[in-house]
């Protein structure tokens, strides 16, 4: 289904996949719909999701660009990962989990990914990373920021990609492109659909599809996790929200 699209200056005949938060939702992942010339993923294979060694060995075989997310970090590294109140326990059980799933060429492939990446396509410069350029890991900024202003002035490209916050968007902010594909893995933009982002011919084109859903659930009901946290993380999958989030301020 396209959600919108952007037209761009330049032209090129790459068709690139650009995912993130993928949140090891292996089902999510392998229903994407079309396939492309490359995939760019911008962080977050990791955590929430039921499959994250299924996720890093398939982007690790097939994504020409990877950037490393907070939730990446936070099962390679020993700093507090400064979870959000709400989400913490969710976050940190999972997180468990998820170090516990991985063998030592998993959890080596997320600790060396880089927090930026800054490539060229066709003349076009694009700058990659999960959060933004002066947080690389957990900055937090929304579609009609006026923060964005900065964060563009900090980079030279001609498109900016981000991720971590779940939520899709295309933005035009000074001689920059801000691009957000969305949540491949989580959605929190009250629906359960997985979205992406592509660019191909100088457009940058929001999408999202259905995949199995209750699949996913099952498999993360039969993890055995508290039950709370079960709870909060299916209806996350079902609804994109919590019952609580009157805002999306505060989300991770």
């Amino acid at each position: 289904m396209l959600d919108g699209s952007h037209s761009f200056d330049h032209h090129a005949t790459v068709k690139i996949g650009i995912l993130s938060d993928i949140h090891g939702n292996f089902d999510a992942l392998r229903a994407l719909p079309e396939t492309f010339d490359e995939v760019w993923v911008l962080g977050d294979l990791v955590n929430y999701g039921p499959q994250p060694r299924e996720v890093v060995d398939q982007v690790s075989r097939t994504a020409a660009a990877v950037v490393r997310g907070n939730h990446d970090h936070a099962v390679t590294s020993s700093e507090d990962p400064k979870w959000k109140p709400r989400l913490a326990r969710m976050a940190e059980t999972t997180r468990q989990f998820t170090v516990a799933a991985l063998d030592r060429r998993q959890l080596d492939f997320l600790a060396n990914l880089p927090t930026s990446l800054e490539l060229t396509r066709a003349g076009v410069r694009f700058h990659l990373t999960h959060a933004t350029p002066s947080n690389a890991l957990r900055g937090w900024c929304l579609p009609d920021s006026d923060a964005w202003d900065a964060e563009v002035a900090r980079i030279s490209a001609d498109v900016l990609l981000v991720g971590h916050t779940h939520v899709p968007f295309v933005r035009q902010v000074g001689p920059t492109l801000v691009v957000n594909p969305g949540s491949i893995g989580q959605p929190k933009t009250g629906d359960s659909f997985a979205r992406y982002a592509v660019w191909k011919n100088g457009e940058v084109s929001l999408r999202s599809f259905t995949y199995p859903l209750d699949v996913t659930i099952g498999k993360i009901e039969a993890l055995g996790f508290p039950q709370d946290v079960t709870e909060d993380l299916v209806a996350l999958l079902r609804t994109g929200t919590l019952p609580e989030w009157k805002v999306l301020e505060g989300r991770e």
